[in-house]
């Protein structure tokens, strides 16, 4: 199965494939789990392959590593990971990912369909629900008589390979003696407050939300106020920091926003996502956006904000 379904940018829609994890309870009962992912982050669902263990893997979770087209990506049992025992009712399906420049492969049960939603239709999770997922659940959306939960394929990967977590080159003197401004948004608690650390390590002032529609409601609140003190936008803003997928309102769709209102579009936009990609960075090019930096590049995030806010300035004063 081949996921090459493109959508257009900015129409806040995401395409999911839905699949399965058939499950047994404590008390014996099976139980039929469904799932989501962004067809972006599919290369593609296979049957199951010849799997060679890996020596000090480091995580039960990960069966091993196998061979796909002269690359060797490693395999994780998704029901492990979420604490679950899988039912073994028919061959297991693969889906192989890419995301943050790595691809990885997760073992499930079987996979249904793909479906078109908008992002408004997807709800964050409960807390309780977060809690009983090891957090790695990001969004729930309900379709037909079923509730398909997304999960956070990124922070079980970093997870398992701490390498692919936010990291900020401490080598490198922050410190200029000007402090920007930045609002950032992501709807991940764990990526939010990671990256407002590290934005301020790097003398940046944040502003955190935890989605599109958060952002762009309080950036229309920042423009009133700077026309009500008769002061410049910047004084409030310098930068919008997004992800892409997102809640409500996806990073495509803020980004399309604020390049379309005549006051915003000054600000220069960030797409700092896990599936920008070269088939994929068109998109963001398709909504405007000025930058776009794959997870986990912190330190160029910051660098390219930074060049970012003085060209801008610069520009300004010419």
């Amino acid at each position: 199965m081949q996921t090459n379904i493109l959508l257009e940018s900015g129409t806040n829609e995401l395409e999911i494939v839905e699949f399965f994890l058939d499950e047994i309870e404590i008390d014996g009962t099976s139980y039929r789990g469904y799932y989501g992912v962004n067809v972006a982050k599919v290369l593609e669902i296979i049957r199951m392959p010849t799997v060679t263990e890996l020596p000090e893997s480091g995580h039960s979770c990960i069966l091993g590593a196998f061979n796909l087209r002269s690359q060797v990506i490693p395999l994780v049992d998704l029901s492990m990971w979420l604490g679950k025992h899988r039912e073994e009712n028919e061959p297991p399906k693969v889906i192989v990912t890419e995301f943050n420049n790595v691809c990885t492969a997760f073992q499930v049960s079987g996979v249904n369909r793909i479906h078109r939603i908008s992002w408004e239709e997807v709800e964050p999770p409960s807390s309780y629900v977060a809690n009983l997922s090891n957090q790695s659940i990001t969004g729930v959306v309900k379709i037909n008589d079923r509730i398909i939960f997304l999960l956070d394929l990124e922070r079980i990967v970093a997870n398992l390979n701490p390498d692919l977590a936010l990291k900020l080159d401490d080598a490198i003197d922050w410190s200029d003696g000007e402090q920007r401004r930045a609002l950032i948004t992501d709807d991940s608690g764990l990526i939010r407050e990671m990256l407002t650390d590290l934005m301020e390590k790097a003398n940046f002032q944040v502003e955190a939300h935890n989605n599109g529609r958060e952002a762009w409601d309080r950036l229309q609140q920042l423009k009133t106020l700077s026309e009500q003190n008769q002061r410049q936008l910047t004084d409030y803003v310098q930068v919008v920091v997004s992800d892409i997928e997102m809640p409500a309102m996806d990073g495509h769709s803020l980004c399309k926003s604020i390049k379309e209102d005549p006051v915003l579009k000054q600000l220069p936009v960030v797409l700092f996502s896990s599936i920008i990609t070269d088939k994929l960075r068109h998109k963001g090019e398709a909504v405007g956006a000025d930058l776009q930096v794959s997870k986990p590049e912190v330190t160029l995030l910051a660098q390219r904000a930074i060049t970012l806010i003085d060209e801008r300035r610069q520009q300004k004063s010419a």
